[in-house]
């Protein structure tokens, strides 16, 4: 069997197993929700790149695309975080098989390159392109810039292969792309208006001489291939460092939280959060992503000029305060559906169990209210403010994220990362994380309109606060759905371990 022939057999076997994933029937929604955000930003780059493209015949630029790509590509690298995994998420059962591994890893890699996000800023390209062409470029010149312009991006996702597979490894990995574009965006908060106007003017020059010419085309292809056989070589030794769980482990102190000793079997499930946060990889990866996150975020809302609209400002306040409990407890109970089974001994277990998840998040949106006290003294967010998105992800956010225990029953592996999947296994977590992110925005900058911030963030503390204290009422409650759903969860559980 050669290379092609493999290549279609693991894009076939692929498809195959997604049908048959006991979940394909609910992630269905999931994708339907994802076409349709993918249609509205492909009329979105349409109108941008049909723009451009006006602006570059009339200016007689037609290297002005070329421009923007600092920005495209590094809006492409940090997008592809949120839809993209790494490509070897497959590769477990070909290494037992008389297949060379390196040609395995090879398939996949080059699937890569015929993922939809590769194409998707071709709305962009193609507009631009297509008008340029009915001006004065020629159809062969027109036919290199395409040909250039992706290229580009599949550089690009190679360099975000990268990254994310050592991330994945690591968060101290995170060094290098900040490095990378540290080195790039710096100067423009460093040197003075008159220096970035010349640095700007320079970087212009450079790009209008030799962006589009063959000297760009041999520098991505050769980044391209070097890329390409770093991901080749790293993917394979993760893979199998992940299989065989060889992973080198030292004696520490571990710390017994003898002071939660005082509250019972509550303060032992919060042992077991607290833990589980703190030597799970793929927990304790989630819970620092969001504190680099949020401290980026509190930063740049404090001392620069952006996300000052009244939307911006209340997205991301809201944000920062959910994002913990949306990245996790959209998934609850997945971690414990490794050991359902035991919880379901005594009375009540599950019930306590939930009370604590409760209060060991209620305890993580301190975090943010501390990282975000840079822009609350700038003034760039009032404390009513604050207080009342604290208050709003306490109560209501809350509420809704549990109910999710009722109905997923999709074990969560707690330590796989390079070869896991993360998709959404059912409707309402689709559902309900568009709800917590945006529905409260919405009924904040309704009451705006209608009467002013005081009126309108006092109004959403007390729906928080009324939530917050009514917290036992539809904890219960959840409690009593969900063991009405016992058997069907169990069986979700024991069949996705």
């Amino acid at each position: 069997m050669d290379k092609i022939q493999l290549f279609f057999l693991l894009r076939k076997n692929k498809k195959l197993s997604e049908k048959r994933n006991v979940m394909f029937e609910a992630n269905q929604y999931g994708k339907f929700f994802a076409y349709l955000g993918f249609a509205f930003f492909v009329v979105y780059f349409i109108a941008i790149g049909t723009f451009l493209g006006w602006a570059a015949v009339n200016e007689d630029e037609y290297q002005l695309l070329f421009v923007t790509l600092p920005f495209i590509l590094l809006l492409d690298f940090f997008g592809r975080f949120m839809t993209q995994q790494t490509p070897v998420m497959l590769v477990k059962p070909y290494l037992l098989m008389p297949v060379s591994k390196y040609t395995a890893i090879e398939c996949f890699l080059v699937s890569q390159l015929f993922d939809v996000s590769n194409l998707t800023w071709m709305a962009l390209f193609l507009p631009y392109t297509f008008i340029c062409v009915c001006g004065n470029m020629t159809l062969i010149q027109g036919f290199a810039m395409l040909l250039l312009l992706h290229l580009m991006i599949l550089t690009n996702s190679q360099w975000y292969l990268l990254v994310r597979t050592l991330v994945n490894k690591s968060l101290y990995w995170w060094a290098l792309p900040v490095a990378f574009y540290g080195s790039v965006i710096l100067p423009f908060f460093l040197l003075s208006d008159r220096s970035v106007e010349k640095y700007f003017d320079k970087i212009f020059d450079f790009i209008e001489e030799y962006a589009f010419s063959w000297y760009a085309f041999v520098l991505f292809i050769v980044l391209f291939i070097i890329l390409f056989l770093i991901n080749r070589k790293l993917q394979m030794h993760l893979v199998y460092d992940e299989i065989s769980k060889h992973e080198r482990t030292k004696m520490k102190h571990v710390s017994e939280f003898a002071a939660l000793n005082r509250f019972g079997q509550i303060g032992e499930y919060l042992k077991l959060e607290i833990k589980s946060t703190m030597r799970n990889k793929a927990i304790r990866t989630r819970f620092l992503q969001g504190v680099v996150i949020i401290t980026i975020l509190s930063l740049m809302i404090a001392y620069t000029d952006a996300y000052t609209g009244g939307f911006a400002r209340n997205m991301w306040c809201l944000y920062c305060f959910v994002f913990f409990g949306a990245v996790n407890l959209v998934k609850v109970m997945g971690p414990e559906g490794n050991y359902i089974d035991l919880l379901m001994v005594h009375e009540e277990n599950i019930l306590t169990l939930l009370r604590a998840k409760y209060y060991f998040y209620c305890a993580i949106v301190l975090l943010p209210f501390i990282l975000l006290l840079p822009p609350i003294i700038s003034g760039k967010f009032s404390l009513l403010m604050v207080l009342a998105y604290l208050l709003i992800t306490t109560g209501p956010e809350y509420c809704l994220l549990f109910q999710l225990a009722i109905w997923n029953m999709t074990t969560l592996p707690l330590n796989d990362k390079i070869t896991g999947k993360n998709q959404f296994e059912n409707k309402l977590q689709l559902i309900i994380e568009l709800i917590v992110f945006f529905v409260p925005v919405a009924l904040v900058l309704i009451l705006q309109a209608i009467f002013n911030d005081t009126v309108a963030y006092t109004v959403m503390i007390v729906i928080g606060l009324a939530f917050t204290l009514a917290t036992p009422y539809w904890m219960r409650n959840i409690y009593q759905r969900m063991m009405r759903h016992r058997y069907e969860n169990l069986e979700g559980f024991h069949s996705t371990r």
